[in-house]
C-alpha cells in the first residue's frame, strides 16, 4: 500500500456518508488481512461522522461473545439516544434473544431468529435515521453472532433510500469463515467493496520516518519491511526490538501471538504445526489435513504477513507460536513429528531434533537414529547438537555394551569443547571395562584420556584389562600402534605398561588402514625429540600437513607434524601451516583444539622472537581451556607464557602464573620439560638464579631420563649455565655451554648462537667481541630476534668494555629497536640491564682475571666509590678522555686525575680499560 492510500480510503468513506445524508444510503465493506489497519480505518470515520452531524453506532464482533444472541445488535442499540424507541427496541433485543435461546439444539441457520423481531429492530434503527443520519459501523463482523448477521443483512437490503451509511470490516475472502453475511452485503448494488492491503517498503519507511525521525528509517526499515511484510503491527513491534537489541525479540513475539488471536481460530493449529515442521506440505501431514485446506490456511497466513515462501520470517515468530503450548502438548506435538519424519525418511539430523525437544527416545528406532545423528554433526562440526543427541541417546539405552559405546563418543566430542567436562564418564567407562561391556578402541581411548587428567593409576588398571583380553580388532591394534608412538614422544615413562599387540596384527593393520597418519607423525615428532632433526622427518612433517583437516582422528597428527617442524628449527616453515588450522578449528566450533592449536602458536612466536604474540596466544589458549582441564598438558602453554613474560620484563604480571598449581603428574611427560624450562627462565629474569638453577636442572634430569635431551627441543643448560655466571660459577658454567655446543654442532643456528653468547659471558673481555658477532650472525640467520636482540646488547658492552665506543653507540641503536619491535622491556630497560649485566659480567672478570672487583660477597664495584667518583668512573668507562670528562663535569684536569688515582685503588685495577663494564652506560 502506498503511504497515500489510507487518506483515499478515509475519503471515499466520507463521500458514502455524503450521499447517505442526503436520502441514499450506502454500504461499505472494507476487507484486509490482520493489521492492515481496518480498525483504525473505521475507528477515525465514527469520528469524522460524529463531526459532520451524523450519529454513529459502533459496535465489534469478538469471538468470545459468538455465541450470545444479538449481542452486536445490543452494542449498536445501546449507542441510541436514551427514548422511549430504545426502551422498546431493548425489550425487542431480549425477546429475540431468549426465542434464539429455546431452538432446537444444534440448530445454527439464521432461519431460527423470529422474521418479526428482525424487522422491528431494523424499522427501529430506520425511523431513527428520519431525524438524524446514521453511520453504522460494525468491526470483525465475521464474529458476529448469527442473529446479529441476519439483522445486518437484513438493514442493508433496506437502507438504499434511507439515511444510513453501513460500514462493516472483516477478513480476506479466503480467510472468511463464514461468507453468507459478506455474499449477501456485497451483492447489494449499493455497497462500495474497501480493499486494504499491507504496506509496501516506501509504507513501511514514511510509518517508521513518522515515529522515529529519517535516521531511524535509514536504519530500520528495509528490515522492519522484512519481518514484516507490510504488517503494520508486527512492523511497529519490530521497530522497537531494532532499537532496543538489534533483533526481534519480546515485542515482535507478542505481536505474531496478537495477528494469531485476532485471525482465524483454525489458523492457531496450522501455525503451530508450521513452526515445527517448517514446510507447510509436512505441516498438513502432520495435523491430518488435506492439502487444499492446509493450503488456504497457509494463503492467510501469508496475507497476515506471517510467512514468507511458506515458512515464518524469523525464527522468534515460530518460537512465539509454539510458547503458548504447555509442555506437554508440546511434547506431543514434537514426539508425532519425529514419528512421522522417521516414518517418510527424513534425515537423521531433523527426526533427532524432534526427538530431542520431545525428550523421548523409547521407539526401537530412535537410538539409532540419534547416534547416526551425532555422527553427522560431528563431521559437520555440530558438536553441541551432537552432545545433546548422544546425552538422550545415553538416557535411553537399556543396552550395558551399547550405552558404553555411546559413553565413549560422548567423551570424545565433549573433549573438543573441553576436555574437563567429561570426568564422570571416564568413571563410568571404567567401571563397564571391568564388567566387560568396554574395550578395544574405546578402552584405548579411556586410557589417554585418564592419563590426560593424570589418572595414571586408573589408566595402567585400564590398559592391563586391555592386555588380558585376547586378540584386539584391526581397530583396536590401530589405535594401539597410534597410542604407543604418542607416549613416546609424550609420556615416555608410561610406555612399558601399554601392552604391545603381536607383530602380524600390527603389520595387518598397518598394511589395511594405509600407514595411519597419526602413528607416522607421532613417530616423526618421537624421532625428532629423541634423535635431533632430521630432513627426512621434515618432509613427513609437511606431507601431512598437507593432507590433513581437523577431523576426530587427525588432529593428533596434525599437533605432532607442527612439533616436529617446530623442534626442527622450522619454525617459519610451520607458521603458516599453524595459522591455517587455527582458523579452521575457530570456523568448527572446537575450543579444545583451537587451544591447542594456540599454544602451539604460542611456541612457534616465541621461537621467532615476537614475545607479544607468544604471551597473546599462550593466554589465549588457556582461557579457551581452563588450566584445570589442560590436564598433564597445561605445561605446554604455561611454560611458553612465563618465558614470553620474562623476556618482556613483566614478571609482576605473570607472577600468578608462574605459582599455578600444576598435576603432580605432569613431571612424567613432555610438558614438564617445557614446564620447568619456561619457569625457570622466568625466575632467571626476576634475579632468582638459585631458584632457576633448580628448575633447569630438574628439567636437564627428565629430558635425558627420557631420551628427549636434544637442544633444539629445550636447551636448559644454555638456561642453567646463565644462571651459574650469575652465581659467579664460571668454570661449571662453561662446561655446560661447552656440552651444549657439541650436542648441537652447528645443525641447529638458533642453539649454537644462543651458545656463543653465553660463552662470550664467560670468556675474557678480549674474546667476547669476536665470539658475540658470530652468535649474533648465526641467530639472525635463525630467525629468532629476540635472541639476536640479547646478543646485539651484549656486543655493544663488549664494544664499550675493549673502549670502541663509537661501534657501540652504532650497534646500541641497532640492539634497541630489534627489542623494541620484539617487545623485550627485560632489554630495552638500560639502567636495570646494565645495572644486573654489569653484576654478572664483573663476576666474570674477576674470575678469569683474579680480580673479583677487590669486594667481598660480591660488593658492586660503585659501592665503593663517592658520588663524585662514580661520575667519573662511568666516563672513563665510556671510553672519554681526562679533558673530555674535566669539561663535562667542570672540574679541572688535575681533579679527574686524582678521582682516577682513588678509584684504580678502590677498584683493584690499573688503567682504564680495566674499569668494571657495569660502569659503562651509565654516564648518559
Amino acid at each position: 500500500m502506498a503511504p497515500d492510500d489510507r487518506r483515499q480510503d478515509a475519503a471515499l468513506l466520507m463521500e458514502l456518508l455524503e450521499e447517505a445524508k442526503a436520502g441514499r444510503g450506502r454500504i461499505a465493506m472494507v476487507t484486509g488481512a490482520v493489521a492492515t489497519g481496518k480498525s483504525e480505518l473505521l475507528h477515525d470515520f465514527a469520528e469524522q461522522a460524529l463531526r459532520h452531524g451524523a450519529l454513529p453506532l459502533s459496535a465489534t464482533g469478538s469471538l468470545a461473545e459468538r455465541d450470545l444472541p444479538l449481542g452486536v445488535l445490543s452494542q449498536l442499540v445501546r449507542n441510541t439516544p436514551a427514548d422511549e424507541h430504545r426502551a422498546a427496541t431493548l425489550d425487542l433485543l431480549r425477546e429475540g434473544a431468549r426465542a434464539h435461546l429455546s431452538r432446537a439444539p444444534g440448530a445454527e441457520s439464521f432461519a431460527h431468529v423470529d422474521a418479526q423481531i428482525v424487522d422491528a429492530l431494523c424499522t427501529v434503527l430506520l425511523k431513527l435515521s428520519e431525524r438524524r443520519p446514521l453511520a453504522i459501523v460494525v468491526d470483525d463482523v465475521q464474529h458476529a453472532d448469527r442473529a446479529s448477521q441476519l439483522c445486518l443483512s437484513y438493514l442493508a437490503r433496506r437502507v438504499r433510500y434511507a439515511r444510513v451509511v453501513l460500514v462493516l470490516s472483516g477478513p480476506d475472502h479466503h480467510a472468511h469463515p463464514h461468507p453468507l453475511l459478506r455474499t449477501e452485503v456485497e451483492r447489494q448494488p449499493h455497497c462500495r467493496p474497501v480493499r486494504l492491503a499491507h504496506l509496501a517498503e516506501e509504507g513501511v519507511a514514511e510509518r517508521v520516518r513518522q515515529r522515529e525521525g529519517a535516521q531511524a528509517a535509514d536504519r530500520f526499515a528495509a528490515r522492519c519491511h522484512e519481518l514484516s511484510g507490510g504488517n503494520r503491527l508486527l512492523a511497529d513491534a519490530a521497530l522497537e526490538d531494532l532499537r532496543a537489541t538489534g533483533e526481534p525479540g519480546e515485542r515482535y513475539a507478542d505481536a505474531v501471538l496478537a495477528c494469531l488471536q485476532r485471525a482465524d481460530p483454525d489458523l492457531l493449529p496450522v501455525a503451530r504445526a508450521l513452526a515445527v515442521m517448517g514446510e507447510p506440505g509436512a505441516a498438513g501431514r502432520l495435523l491430518g489435513r488435506g492439502e487444499a485446506a492446509t493450503a488456504r490456511s497457509v494463503q492467510a497466513l501469508a496475507g497476515a504477513g506471517l510467512l514468507v515462501g511458506g515458512r515464518f520470517r524469523h525464527e522468534a515468530a515460530a518460537s512465539a507460536v509454539l510458547a503458548g503450548l504447555d509442555t506437554s502438548e508440546l511434547i506431543d506435538l514434537h514426539r508425532r513429528a519425529a514419528e512421522l519424519t522417521y516414518q517418510e525418511g527424513a534425515p537423521a539430523a531433523v527426526v533427532a531434533g524432534h526427538l530431542l525437544r520431545a525428550t523421548h527416545a523409547g521407539d526401537p528406532w530412535a537410538l539409532s537414529v540419534l547416534e547416526e545423528a551425532a555422527k553427522q554433526a560431528l563431521r559437520d562440526d555440530g558438536v553441541e547438537s551432537a552432545i545433546e543427541y548422544l546425552k538422550l541417546a545415553w538416557q535411553a539405552c537399556d543396552d550395558e555394551r551399547r550405552r558404553a559405546r555411546i559413553t565413549t563418543t560422548l567423551v570424545r566430542a565433549r573433549w573438543r569443547i573441553d576436555p574437563g567436562t567429561q570426568t564422570g564418564q571416564l568413571a563410568e567407562l571404567t567401571e563397564a571395562l571391568h564388567q566387560g561391556h568396554l574395550g578395544g578402541g574405546d578402552a584405548i581411548v579411556l586410557a589417554r584420556a585418564l592419563l590426560w587428567h593424570g589418572h595414571v593409576a586408573d589408566a595402567k588398571d585400564v590398559l592391563g584389562c586391555l592386555g588380558d583380553g585376547g586378540e584386539l580388532d584391526r581397530e583396536a591394534v590401530a589405535e594401539l600402534g597410534a597410542t604407543r608412538a604418542w607416549l613416546r614422544s609424550s609420556w615416555p615413562a608410561f610406555l612399558p605398561h601399554l601392552p604391545e599387540p603381536p607383530a602380524e596384527q600390527a603389520g595387518a593393520a598397518a598394511r589395511s588402514l594405509g600407514a595411519d597418519r597419526r602413528l607416522v607423525s607421532a613417530d616423526a615428532l618421537a624421532s625428532t625429540l629423541s634423535e635431533g632433526p632430521q630432513e627426512e622427518l621434515v618432509t613427513v612433517a609437511e606431507r601431512i600437513l598437507r593432507g590433513s583437516r581437523l577431523d576426530e582422528m587427525s588432529m593428533d597428527a596434525v599437533e605432532c607434524a607442527l612439533l616436529t617442524l617446530i623442534y626442527s628449527d622450522r619454525a617459519d616453515r610451520a607458521a603458516p601451516w599453524c595459522d591455517v588450522f587455527v582458523s579452521e578449528a575457530a570456523d568448527r566450533h572446537a575450543p579444545s583444539r583451537q587451544a591447542r592449536l594456540s599454544a602451539i602458536r604460542a611456541e612457534i612466536s616465541l621461537r621467532r622472537g615476537d614475545l607479544a604474540a607468544a604471551a597473546r596466544d599462550s593466554q589465549r589458549a588457556l582461557e579457551l581451556v581452563s588450566p584445570e582441564s589442560w590436564g598433564v598438558a597445561v605445561g605446554a602453554p604455561l611454560g611458553i607464557l612465563l618465558m614470553a613474560g620474562a623476556g618482556m620484563g613483566r614478571h609482576l604480571d605473570y607472577l600468578r602464573q608462574a605459582a599455578q598449581p600444576v598435576p603432580e603428574a605432569m613431571l612424567e611427560t613432555r610438558f614438564a620439560a617445557q614446564y620447568l624450562y619456561g619457569k625457570g627462565r622466568f625466575a632467571l629474569m626476576s634475579g632468582q638464579p638459585r631458584q632457576a638453577l633448580r628448575d633447569l636442572r630438574l628439567c636437564g634430569e627428565l629430558t635425558c631420563a627420557w631420551g628427549l635431551d636434544v637442544p633444539e627441543f629445550v636447551p636448559w643448560r644454555l638456561d642453567a649455565a646463565e644462571a651459574l655466571i650469575r652465581l659467579g660459577e664460571v668454570d661449571e658454567a662453561r662446561g655446560l655451554i661447552e656440552t651444549q655446543l657439541a650436542g648441537c654442532g652447528k645443525r641447529s643456528k638458533r642453539v649454537h648462537g644462543m651458545a656463543l653468547r653465553l660463552l662470550a659471558a664467560a670468556s675474557e673481555v678480549r674474546h667476547r667481541v669476536m665470539l658475540l658477532r658470530r652468535a649474533a650472525d648465526l641467530l639472525r640467520a635463525g630467525g629468532d630476534r629476540y635472541e639476536h636482540a640479547r646478543a646485539l646488547f651484549d656486543l655493544t658492552e663488549a664494544y664499550h668494555a675493549i673502549g670502541e665506543h663509537r661501534r657501540a653507540g652504532m650497534l646500541s641503536g641497532r640492539a634497541g629497536a630489534l627489542a623494541q619491535e620484539c617487545h623485550a622491556g627485560a632489554l630495552i630497560r638500560d639502567p636495570a640491564r646494565a645495572r644486573r649485566n654489569g653484576q654478572v659480567n664483573g663476576q666474570v672478570n674477576g674470575q678469569v682475571n683474579g680480580r673479583l672487583n677487590g669486594h667481598a660477597g660480591g660488593q658492586s664495584p660503585e659501592a665503593a666509590l663517592s658520588e663524585a667518583e662514580q661520575r667519573v668512573a662511568a666516563l672513563a668507562a665510556d671510553g672519554y678522555s681526562n679533558r673530555e670528562i674535566s669539561g663535562k663535569l667542570f672540574i679541572t684536569v688535575s681533579t679527574v686525575e686524582q678521582h682516577l688515582t682513588r678509584i684504580y685503588r678502590k677498584l683493584n685495577v690499573s688503567r682504564r680499560r680495566d674499569l668494571p663494564a657495569g660502569l659503562a652506560g651509565r654516564s648518559l
